[in-house]
């Protein structure tokens, strides 16, 4: 051991040259200070005992790098982070930075340690790397181990390690034997202009033979800087032959300078393409594998891959996601039942939105969703009608009606709306049952409802919340099998396709990729129904308000207005909480005494949950009832504080137990709507 200046720190060193020495020494498991990892020879440990070590790398490692992958500026090395930076990724190893580390001012940040390991790979210096031992046996990724799998990556070419020697993760790096050795210059067939050089992908651009672009700008590439040319480590030889099984012949490699369009998805491929010369399809290296069917959230069908379709075959040509219209002469997905179509790329862009139809299971028919949740018909009128039937969510026959005069100010128990609409009723209790509600099937698919394969049951669970609006509710919806997610009846009659909107003159399309201010709510959203001939915009959870609602601040029903026609005021005001309102935005309207009120005011907490229902959980022996605004506002039995909103009462007479619905409340008391949740 020799003892060294102190590297900044107050005490001085001592030189530990290998793992006997370091032992000796007392040391156990330890990290340097510099990189955070764990310390090995050759390291500097502290002559005091005070547990300062650094690996001799780290403590040699120079104030200003001069990068080889990065030659426009020097890398300059830092304590800890900027201050303006909120998180700090290492542009190598994609792991989060947290002190000594290398910057640039063109947003590139690498470990101490990732820098000067791929400073000496690209130098060829590998004998400086001598305390990241070469691993001689074969690590494998086929054995089933799926960490092993996710850890496994080469940080050269970010292929799996499997069947090749690579560097020790002692020090978390992994690299192929063959990427340590890369030439720092190489000319390829796909730009002759000028030679590619390794360099570290800082401007995240896609790779021009497979047209991909890797997650966070992480590892090297071979690029040509002045042309914004690049290409993978993995794509500078490709594949020259490619057999896959959803295709019946093998494609060929045609590397080639002029730009080409793919068959399979009809966007545009530069410098390598792929071609079935039987067939005389020219395709991406990506699209070779494109699955054959697919079931997308945007449509109740299987769409099939094909090659090219005859226009007669179609009414309409819009891709039903992105609404614009789809070259038939290249590759599409298409549902033959329903002459609907999709772009390729907007059906596979997103593994959220489809998933695929495995060869086992294309002739496999789907569930059966229509079984009705009407039980029994007991009646039926002249048209067929049924007219007298037994449901499941209720004990006793319901009857049709279309009386909504009489039952106007009712709700429905299913969508828990006000009445508005042909309806079936009990006339032994307050049971009402919109005839849309009452006729929903058992099973249904529900597009935004994220388990794969699940067909959500219909239920009439006792209170639940609803995972699109958030609201509480205790009507209908429909739980799903796989993760106990439950839609309510008005999000689940969402559909991905156009709607009407009473306040625009247009159908509005649903936009997955929508971007901008929705024009109910103000409010900025990411997706939206967004109509194409002009710029009206609203969000889903807008689109779905109640049209007509009650509330004290009114003796009449307040109804949905889209836009103030009232300017007799510079000024408009809620009746509710007396705040000012934007004229612009939707709000709810009594005509008759001229009553405006937010929508979020004149909502509250819990509109959805209907009083005089029973609550069905709890620890109380008798049964207890929703009640809202009891008359001079009785104490909570839990907290003692009076009970001014939604509470819950005692069924029997004789007993005086009320409580809180938040002393209660296992869902906690932020909603949806209010809260701004997105789509």
């Amino acid at each position: 051991m020799e003892e060294f200046n102190n590297y900044g720190h107050q005490h001085s060193l001592l030189l530990m040259l290998n793992q006997e020495q370091l032992i000796n020494y007392g040391t156990g498991v330890a990290d340097c200070s510099r990189c955070g990892e764990k310390v090995s020879a050759p390291c500097f440990c502290c002559a005091e005992h005070c547990g300062f070590y650094l690996h001799k790398v780290c403590a040699e490692a120079p104030l200003e790098l001069n990068h080889p992958f990065h030659s426009h500026h020097p890398l300059l090395l830092l304590q800890e982070p900027p201050s303006s930076y909120t998180a700090c990724v290492c542009n190598f190893c994609g792991n989060t930075c947290e002190k000594f580390i290398y910057h640039c001012s063109c947003e590139l940040d690498f470990h101490i340690k990732c820098a000067l390991f791929t400073f000496n790979i690209a130098e060829n210096n590998l004998k400086e790397l001598e305390h990241v031992a070469l691993q001689h046996p074969l690590i494998s990724t086929e054995n089933g181990d799926e960490k092993l799998k996710d850890a496994a990556k080469c940080f050269g070419c970010w292929e799996p390690l499997a069947k090749y020697t690579h560097f020790s993760s002692d020090c978390e790096f992994n690299l192929h034997e063959k990427c340590a050795k890369l030439p720092f210059k190489l000319n390829h067939v796909c730009h002759r202009k000028h030679p590619l050089v390794l360099q570290f992908n800082r401007e995240g651009l896609s790779c021009k033979v497979c047209q991909e672009t890797r997650q966070r700008n992480l590892g090297i590439v071979y690029g040509c800087s002045p042309c914004n040319f690049f290409i993978h480590i993995k794509c500078v030889s490709p594949l020259p032959i490619i057999e896959d099984k959803s295709h019946q012949h093998p494609f060929s490699l045609i590397l080639r300078q002029a730009p080409f369009i793919c068959d399979a998805c009809g966007t545009e491929g530069n410098h390598a393409a792929y071609a079935c010369c039987t067939c005389n399809i020219m395709v991406h290296k990506k699209c070779i594998s494109l699955p054959r069917i697919i079931k997308s959230r945007w449509h109740r069908h299987r769409v099939s891959h094909t090659y090219f379709l005859h226009k007669e075959h179609f009414e309409r040509l819009d891709c039903i996601m992105c609404h614009n219209e789809v070259n038939t002469e290249y590759g599409s997905y298409y549902c033959a039942d329903c002459n609907v179509i999709l772009h390729v790329n907007c059906a596979t862009r997103d593994p959220f939105l489809f998933y695929v139809v495995s060869p086992e299971n294309e002739d496999e028919k789907p569930l059966d969703i229509h079984l009705s949740s009407i039980t029994n018909v007991i009646e039926r009128n002249d048209a067929g009608e049924a007219t007298i039937i037994e449901h499941f969510k209720h004990n006793h026959y319901v009857t049709l009606s279309d009386n909504i005069r009489e039952y106007g100010d009712k709700f429905c128990d299913g969508c828990m709306l006000l009445i508005s609409d042909s309806f079936y009723y009990c006339s032994e209790c307050g049971f009402f049952l919109h005839k849309a509600c009452a006729e929903l099937p058992k099973m249904k698919p529900i597009w935004h409802h994220g388990c794969q394969l699940a067909n959500l049951a219909l239920t009439s669970d006792n209170i639940f919340r609803c995972e699109l609006c958030d609201f509480l509710s205790n009507g209908l919806a429909y739980k799903c099998r796989v993760c106990g997610g439950h839609v309510c009846l008005r999000c689940q009659a969402l559909p991905p396709d156009a709607l009407s909107c009473p306040g625009h003159e247009h159908p509005l399309l649903f936009y997955y990729d929508f971007d901008g201010q929705c024009c109910a709510c103000g409010v900025h959203k990411m997706r939206a129904f967004s109509c194409k001939d002009c710029d009206y915009s609203v969000e889903p959870l807008c689109m779905l308000l109640p049209t007509r609602v009650s509330h004290k601040c009114d003796e009449h029903l307040l109804a949905l207005t889209y836009h103030d026609i009232n300017d007799y005021s510079k000024h408009h005001y809620c009746d509710i909480c007396e705040r000012e309102r934007d004229p612009k935005r939707w709000f709810y309207h009594c005509t008759t005494c001229d009553t405006s009120a937010h929508v979020k005011c004149v909502l509250g907490e819990y509109p959805f949950i209907k009083t005089g229902s029973i609550y069905k959980e709890g620890d109380h022996l008798h049964p207890l009832t929703f009640v809202k605004k009891i008359k001079h506002y009785p104490a909570c039995t839990k907290c003692g504080e009076p009970c001014e909103e939604l509470a819950l009462e005692c069924a029997e007479a004789e007993c005086n137990y009320l409580v809180h619905w938040k002393c209660m409340n296992p869902y906690g008391s932020e909603y949806g709507y209010l809260k701004g949740t997105d789509f």
